[in-house]
């Protein structure tokens, strides 16, 4: 079968690799689809990774062609997506390191993957292939910033600083399905008009005052995943006893904050990752009650791999970027 293998520090290549068979419940599916991640940039830097090979990608839909033995829940030619959060089933016991899909276990950027069957969802009827083959690392990880730590309940008010990532605009329209009032921040004006097209309630590009828009009403919520660059400013825009949930790290992992004003305010700050089994049922469900459907910056193929991971790496994506597979 065709990859796109990565093997220690060399550059990812796109390689011919013997096909396998699924093992006890296990699940082997013939891909459609697959979604491109800013975590398979941070695989590629990663210094712990520098001896291994395996296949990137964690997300990814397609057409179940062999299954193993004791496999029961699942069936041949059944179209699925596939969870890419691995053994973590419960959503308050949480692993010391959440294992992921696509490193260092083979991943989705493959004419086929071999999972746990307790990682394969039927595809919703709704999605075509491209949307189901982005949905679920994205969107998993906005469900639990949102609704799991950052508990956003309808007509609260959420800040998501630096719109256009699969999260954000998942977080987007999450919220807005819920009843939620948005606010989104970006540097680039044609993101900013494109998170208006899909609900966003206020935008402010990132360079402005943003006292603008937060001296009436403050933010409940925030979910960062930017870091350095926009932290210092949380705690103006934030009301008193409202929530900071950090899911990445995206202009660096160094910040600074007023301790003072931290517990003088009572502000909570909450790290997360990824999801649980639980939340990926939550979260389906959620998709499937609103038809929420991802928003597809880009499709390639999968040959085209290089050319996806510059756009990821220059940030010029809005929503997620997708691969067709077979």
């Amino acid at each position: 079968m065709k990859a796109v293998v990565f093997n220690g520090n060399k550059e990812p290549s796109f390689s011919e690799l013997p096909e396998q068979q699924p093992k006890k419940g296990e699940v082997k599916v013939r891909l459609k689809a697959a979604g491109l991640n800013r975590r398979d940039l941070f695989v590629l830097k990663d210094s712990l990774n520098e001896q291994k090979q395996f296949i990137l990608g964690s997300d990814g839909a397609g057409i179940v062609e062999s299954i193993g033995d004791s496999v029961s829940a699942v069936h041949l030619q059944d179209e699925v997506i596939i969870n890419p959060s691995l053994y973590w089933d419960k959503i308050e016991v949480v692993p010391e390191l959440p294992q992921i899909l696509g490193s260092p276990t083979d991943g989705t950027f493959a004419e086929t993957v071999i999972v746990p069957q307790e990682n394969v969802y039927l595809k919703p009827s709704f999605l075509s292939w491209e949307e189901a083959g982005v949905l679920s690392l994205s969107a998993l990880t906005a469900y639990r910033a949102l609704f799991t730590k950052g508990q956003l309940q309808p007509k609260q008010h959420l800040l998501i600083p630096g719109i256009g990532s699969g999260v954000a605009t998942y977080a987007l329209k999450f919220a807005k399905a819920i009843g939620a009032t948005v606010t989104v921040t970006s540097r680039n004006e044609q993101k900013l008009q494109k998170a208006k097209e899909i609900g966003a309630d206020y935008l402010l590009n990132t360079n402005e005052d943003w006292q603008r828009v937060f001296q009436y009403r403050k933010a409940d919520l925030i979910l960062d995943s930017i870091g350095s660059a926009t932290f210092p400013k949380y705690f103006e825009v934030l009301k008193p006893n409202g929530t900071i949930v950090n899911f990445g790290q995206s202009s660096g992992s160094e910040v600074e904050l007023s301790l003072k004003e931290f517990f003088y305010s009572q502000f909570n700050l909450l790290g997360t990752s990824m999801g649980s089994k639980e939340e990926f049922d939550q979260m389906i469900q959620l998709v499937t009650d609103y038809k929420i459907k991802p928003i597809i910056d880009r499709t390639y193929q999968l040959s085209e791999y290089k050319l996806a991971l510059k756009r990821m790496a220059a940030g010029l994506q809005f929503g997620n970027i997708a691969f067709t597979v077979n």
